[in-house]
């Protein structure tokens, strides 16, 4: 290879490294699209942990339908971050553990905080009690997702999961502002039994469909086709309901699976100790101390007794 077409293959390597881009196998992209790449799921995550926050203080000061939107807003984000991710080929374990804290925060504590400021508040005590037995549900249904991703199956959630209790809530929420209903009572009467059921369902073992199985690029049935343009038309038209009436139907999925004989996934164990990939620390994480006296009486023991 002459020096000038080595020079012109160096010069392009260099080019499509930057780029992100390598023709060259075994050779790792690691230039600013790449990097870009990794950046846009992250970003999605933050958008929807802002959201969760911003449902809180909306909440507190008494707007609760922006409360409710800005929850639907974290879930539409909840499900770009991760198809991205996978799309890119950029999941990371970085990732995963980000989107699962800006869960507990969107899902767990903003519907809890909308519940108990729209609904639970005349009842006092009771009524924090009630919201935070759901979001002790909530953390628990995260925790137990994480441990049992990798053997579970990708077709079924063991429990509802926590972004369908969060969009039921904020739905229900929508609707009471829909139909413009005056009746704090009668609110408050069927919350209470509504957000503990909402927990139940969290953390129990009845199936819910899962859909990060369906593949955007592939063919999809007519009656998918249908289906999604009849919601797409609900939810330009009438937004609050649709989103109380597709939130109510997925949660009544699952009790639905059930009644229809379907058999829950294969029980793993969330309290298995954790394997440690470290043998040389203890479970302090602190080092070993080296056994000196062994070491000096072996030394001691292996000396010439005279010169």
């Amino acid at each position: 290879m002459s020096r000038n077409s080595r020079r012109s293959r160096e010069e392009r390597l260099r080019m499509e490294l930057y780029s992100g881009q390598s023709s060259e196998p075994g050779l790792k992209a690691d230039g600013p699209l790449r990097r870009g790449v990794f950046l846009v799921p992250a970003t999605i995550t933050s958008i929807g942990l802002l959201s969760g926050f911003y449902s809180m203080v909306s909440a507190v000061s008494g707007h609760f339908e922006v409360a409710a939107v800005m929850i639907v807003i974290a879930f539409v984000c909840d499900g770009l971050d991760g198809r991205i991710a996978r799309a890119s080929r950029t999941s990371s374990q970085f990732g995963v553990e980000y989107d699962s804290l800006s869960d507990v925060v969107a899902f767990g504590v903003a519907p809890a905080m909308l519940a108990y400021s729209w609904a639970l508040k005349p009842i006092g005590s009771l009524g924090i009690g009630v919201s935070g037995l759901f979001v002790l549900c909530s953390a628990l249904r995260l925790a137990r997702f994480n441990v049992q991703t990798a053997t579970s199956d990708k077709s079924r959630f063991v429990g509802l999961p926590v972004p369908g209790a969060a969009v039921m809530i904020s739905g229900l929420s929508l609707a009471y502002s829909y139909f413009e209903l005056d009746s704090p009572r009668t609110l408050c009467t069927l919350m209470v039994p509504i957000t503990l059921a909402l927990g139940g369902l969290m953390i129990s073992r009845v199936p819910y469909p899962s859909f990060k199985t369906i593949k955007l690029e592939k063919r999809a049935q007519v009656e998918l086709v249908v289906t999604m343009m009849v919601f797409a038309a609900m939810l330009f038209a009438m937004p609050q309901l649709t989103a109380f009436l597709f939130s109510t139907a997925y949660v009544l999925s699952g009790p639905a699976l059930m009644l229809r004989g379907e058999r829950l996934s294969a029980k793993v164990s969330v309290l298995r100790p954790v394997a440690s990939a470290d043998k040389s620390h203890d479970a302090n994480g602190n080092a070993p101390q080296a056994d000196t006296s062994r070491h000096t009486r072996s030394l001691r023991d292996h000396q010439p007794q005279g010169r």
